[in-house]
C-alpha cells in the first residue's frame, strides 16, 4: 500500500451532508492499488450499537489516483468515522491520527461530522437538474423594436461584428421569438447584461437599476419573464458586480473630484487624479481596462447599493436567478451576502458564478451553486473538437473534476461549449459537424445543465470576440435545418429520460490511445450506456452488462446482447444511447 497517497479531510468535497438526512464521504487513494475501501461509521455517543462498516465505491480515477465514495444517512445525524483500506489480505485503518494496524477500540480518534444543521446543507435549485439553457447576447439575438435603436445602428446581419457597432437588438426581439425557443425546446435563457452602458456588450454597466433604453426598460423586461414562465422557461440575468463602467455617476464624480469625492472609496485609487499612465490606470480595474473600473465591495456603501439591485430585479421583475460576471476577483464575504439576500427575495434563485477554473473555494453552499463549467468545456474540446488528447485521458480529466466537487454543485453545474467570450462551436471544429454533433450529444448526456449558445443550433460560425457575437440568422433558407433538428432531438431525449439529467455518471471504457468511450448513466427509473466512436474509422464498442434487451434511443432499433456483453458497431464519429429494456 502506498500510503503516502492516500488523503481526506472532514469537510468540502471529502465530507459532507448531501441533504438533511445524509453524508457522502471520500477518500482518495493510489491509483489500482486499493481493493477495497470502506467507511466504519458509527455515533460517538452510541458507538457499539451503531457501528459499521460502509463499502465504498471508485466513485472516478485519474493519472494518478483512484476516488472513492460511500454515503450514510446517520440516525442521529452525528457521525464518526474512519476508514478500513484493503489490499488483498493486507489491511489498515486510518482515523484521525493516521494509520493503524488495528481498528480502533473507540471513536475518540477519529474523523468527526458533528452535526447534520439544516442550515449548513448545501441546497441547489432542483429545476435547474432538468433545466436546458438558451445564452443570448442581447444586442444580437433580434430587433424587434425599431424605435428604440441607438443612433448608427446598421441594418440587420449587414456587416461583420465589431468591438463597436450597433444592430439594434433588443427584448422585444426575444419575445418575438419565444416560437421559435419553445419549437427548440430550451427551457432557460441566460441573458449577458441588460443594464444600461455605453458598449454593445453592456459589460462596462453605468447604471445597475435601468434597464438600457437601446433594449427596452423595466416593463418590457417584465412582461419578458412573464411570457417565459408561461412557456416554463427561466430568465437568467448578468450581473457585473466586480466592476462598474467609466459613466457610472460615482465613478464620474471622482473623475471630476478627485480627493474631495465621497465615492472616491467606492473604487480601488492607487492614485489621483485617475488616468492611465504608460497603458495602466491609476486604479484598479477589469484587467487593464480603463472603461471598466473595480468597484470596492467591502465599501458598505458599494455593498448596499449593489445587493439593493441583486434584489431588486429579482422581486420587480421575477427573474431566476443571476450569472456573476468576473466572479473570482470579489471578495467571498460578498458573495456570501450576496447568497443570503438572493436566496431570501427568491430561495429556488439560481446562482451562477463565472470562473475558469477549478472552483471548490466557491461551492461549499455559502456562495455559488454552481460556475460555468469551463474545465468541462476543455476537456470535451480537446477530445472531441481538437482531438489532442485520448479517451483515457478525457476520462482522467472529468474524474478528477466529479470528485473535486460536492454532488449537488455537479448536479447543476453550467455545462457550455462556447460563449460570447469564445470562438463559436462549429468555428473551432474547423467546420466539421460530425465533431460538433458529438460534443454535443455527451453536452447533453453527462451530469450539469447544458447550455447552448444563440446560433449554434442552425450552423453559424465566428471566431473570438467579436467574431462569435454575429447578428442571429433568422432566414430559415440560410439556417442549418438537420443541426437544428439534431439539437431538438437532443433535448427531447434528455426531457425525456431522468438518468441523463439526474442519474448517477459512470466511464465504463475510456481507451488509451483511442477515441473508444464509454459511459453510464443510471437511476432507479432506468439505466443508459452512451458509446462514442471519436475516430475516423469505423469501431465496434463492448461493454459488459447485466441486461439482455437494449433500445437504441436515438435510432430505436432493438440491440441484443450476448454472453454478457453489449456490443455495437459505430461509424466514424458516431454514438449509440442505449437503454436496458429492464
Amino acid at each position: 500500500m502506498l500510503l503516502e497517497a492516500v488523503y481526506h479531510r472532514p469537510r468540502k468535497n471529502w465530507s459532507y451532508a448531501y441533504d438533511g438526512r445524509t453524508v457522502h464521504l471520500r477518500i482518495r487513494t493510489k491509483k489500482n492499488d486499493m481493493t477495497e475501501v470502506y467507511a466504519l461509521t458509527g455515533d460517538k455517543y452510541l458507538w457499539d450499537q451503531t457501528m459499521e462498516y460502509i463499502p465504498m465505491e471508485k466513485l472516478s480515477s485519474d493519472e494518478l489516483f483512484d476516488y472513492w465514495e460511500c454515503e450514510t444517512q446517520p440516525p442521529y445525524r452525528r457521525l464518526k468515522y474512519g476508514f478500513l483500506l484493503q489490499q488483498g489480505r493486507e489491511k489498515r485503518w486510518m482515523s484521525e491520527y493516521g494509520f493503524h494496524e488495528e481498528p480502533p477500540a473507540n471513536p475518540d480518534r477519529l474523523f468527526e461530522y458533528p452535526f447534520i444543521n439544516p442550515v449548513d446543507v448545501f441546497q441547489t435549485p432542483d429545476w435547474v437538474k432538468d433545466a436546458v439553457f438558451y445564452q443570448i447576447f442581447p444586442e444580437r439575438f433580434a430587433n424587434g423594436d425599431t424605435s428604440n435603436d441607438p443612433e448608427g445602428a446598421l441594418t440587420w446581419g449587414s456587416a461583420e461584428p465589431s468591438r463597436d457597432n450597433f444592430f439594434g437588438g433588443d427584448l422585444q426581439g426575444v419575445m418575438d421569438h419565444l416560437d421559435y425557443l419553445s419549437e427548440l425546446g430550451v427551457n432557460a435563457i441566460y441573458f449577458t447584461p441588460l443594464f444600461t452602458a455605453t458598449t454593445n456588450h453592456k459589460y462596462d454597466t453605468e447604471d445597475y437599476m435601468m434597464i438600457d433604453p437601446q433594449f427596452g426598460d423595466k416593463d418590457t423586461l417584465k412582461q419578458l419573464v412573464d411570457l417565459c414562465h408561461e412557456r416554463g422557461i427561466r430568465v437568467l440575468l448578468d450581473a457585473v458586480f466586480n466592476h462598474s463602467g467609466r459613466t457610472f455617476a460615482p465613478f464620474v464624480d471622482v473623475q471630476k473630484n478627485g480627493e474631495n469625492s465621497r465615492y472616491k472609496d467606492w473604487f480601488y485609487v492607487r492614485s489621483l487624479p485617475l488616468e492611465v499612465v504608460d497603458g495602466i490606470p491609476t486604479y484598479d480595474t477589469f484587467a487593464f481596462e480603463p472603461l471598466m473600473p473595480k468597484l470596492n465591495t467591502e465599501n458598505p456603501e458599494v455593498k448596499a447599493y449593489l445587493l439593493k439591485a441583486a434584489e431588486y430585479w429579482i422581486t420587480e421583475t421575477g427573474i431566476d436567478g443571476w450569472r456573476l460576471d468576473v466572479a473570482n476577483e470579489v471578495g467571498h464575504q460578498f458573495w456570501r451576502e450576496f447568497r443570503q439576500v438572493v436566496k431570501k427575495a427568491n430561495p429556488d434563485a439560481y446562482i451562477l458564478g463565472e470562473v475558469w477554473h477549478e472552483s471548490s473555494i466557491w461551492l461549499e453552499g455559502d456562495q455559488f451553486d454552481a460556475v460555468m463549467n469551463y474545465p468541462f468545456t476543455n476537456a470535451v474540446l480537446d477530445f472531441f473538437i481538437q482531438q489532442s488528447i485520448d479517451a483515457e485521458k478525457f476520462s482522467f480529466m472529468l474524474g478528477r473534476q466529479l470528485a473535486g466537487y460536492p454532488r449537488q454543485a455537479s448536479e447543476v453545474a453550467f455545462n457550455l461549449l462556447d460563449s460570447h467570450d469564445t470562438a463559436r462551436l462549429l468555428t473551432l471544429a474547423g467546420g466539421d459537424k460530425r465533431l460538433m454533433k458529438l460534443a454535443a450529444m455527451f453536452q447533453f448526456t453527462y451530469s450539469g445543465t447544458p447550455c447552448i449558445y444563440y446560433g449554434d443550433e442552425i450552423g453559424m460560425e465566428g471566431g473570438h470576440d467579436p467574431g462569435c457575437r454575429a447578428c442571429m440568422e433568422w432566414d430559415t433558407a440560410k439556417q442549418d435545418r438537420e443541426l437544428f433538428h439534431f439539437y431538438q432531438k437532443l433535448i427531447s431525449l434528455r426531457k425525456e429520460h431522468s438518468a441523463l439529467r439526474t442519474g448517477s455518471f459512470h466511464f465504463l471504457t475510456a481507451e488509451n490511445q483511442s477515441g473508444k468511450l464509454a459511459y453510464r448513466r443510471e437511476d432507479d427509473q432506468e439505466s443508459i450506456i452512451i458509446l462514442v466512436n471519436n475516430d475516423k474509422m469505423g469501431q465496434t464498442l463492448s461493454v459488459p452488462v447485466d441486461d439482455a434487451k437494449w433500445t437504441n434511443l436515438w435510432t430505436q432499433e432493438e440491440v441484443q446482447a450476448a454472453k454478457g456483453r453489449l456490443s455495437v458497431k459505430l461509424p466514424a464519429y458516431g454514438f449509440a444511447i442505449l437503454k436496458a429494456d429492464a
